[in-house]
């Protein structure tokens, strides 16, 4: 009888952990389809300008204003392009190149964003090469939408210098360069130009991992309870049917 009761034990702790788990996957898929839905809202509203971004960064020193995340932008500034930065092993249409970067000095303002440019391909038989970069000077209207900092990769060297970098740290880029960076960056959109192609994949939400985990944590749970019932109550009642014959 002990090992019968420690059996149905174990079996409905397996169940009730599994089911609590895909719960929470379930959650989480919520969450991020939630957050998703919200960030396609914010690409329909109306372009921010030059002095609401400016003020934001004031009131958010930490880049956290979620009512500009994500929305249009009009930037008239012009390009720091000795400071361009070349972010490795970074990929457009499935092929590996740089995203390339530039500071932009705001018009009317001291303040400095990065602009996450576009895509440019990687050459392979001279790994330090850069590909042929145009940048304009004197002022320039960039359009795009406003994004946290470029997403950083896995580095051995987390304190990298130089134009060809796999990170690039917004703190300690504003060290090194003592430019008054915004916590935010633009992601310029449009056509191809410049040598650049700014064909950014989707963001998308990534709830669907979730949900399907959901559903594995609870065909777990179906799975121990089918197999609690045909070890203890199926099979030993086939059995002593078995011997009755």
């Amino acid at each position: 009888m002990l090992k019968r009761a420690l059996i149905a034990f174990a079996a409905a702790v397996g169940i009730a952990a599994t089911i609590a788990l895909g719960f929470w996957q379930w959650g989480r898929g919520a969450q991020k389809t939630a957050l998703h839905e919200a960030m396609a809202r914010q690409e329909l509203l109306v372009a921010v300008g030059a002095g609401e971004l400016v003020r934001s960064a004031a009131a958010h020193p930490a880049g956290d204003d979620r009512e500009l995340l994500h929305r249009p932008i009009v930037l008239r500034g012009t390009w720091l392009a000795d400071r361009t930065v070349w972010l490795d092993n970074r990929q457009m249409n499935a092929v590996p190149g740089f995203y390339v970067v530039t500071p932009l000095h705001i018009e009317g303002s001291s303040a400095v964003v990065l602009v996450q440019r576009g895509w440019a391909p990687r050459n392979f038989t001279r790994r330090e090469a850069l590909p042929p970069l145009a940048t304009p000077a004197g002022p320039v209207e960039v359009r795009g939408r406003l994004a946290p900092p470029p997403a950083k990769l896995y580095a051995f060297d987390t304190d990298e210098a130089g134009p060809i970098r796999q990170n690039l740290d917004l703190g300690r880029f504003r060290a090194e360069t003592g430019l008054p960076l915004l916590p935010l960056s633009v992601q310029q959109t449009g056509a191809a130009s410049e040598g650049l192609l700014r064909q950014w994949p989707p963001a998308g939400s990534g709830a669907e991992k979730n949900y399907g985990y959901a559903f594995q944590w609870w065909a777990i749970a179906g799975l121990i309870a089918i197999l609690y019932v045909w070890f203890q109550f199926i099979l030993p009642r086939r059995r002593r049917r078995a011997r009755g014959l």
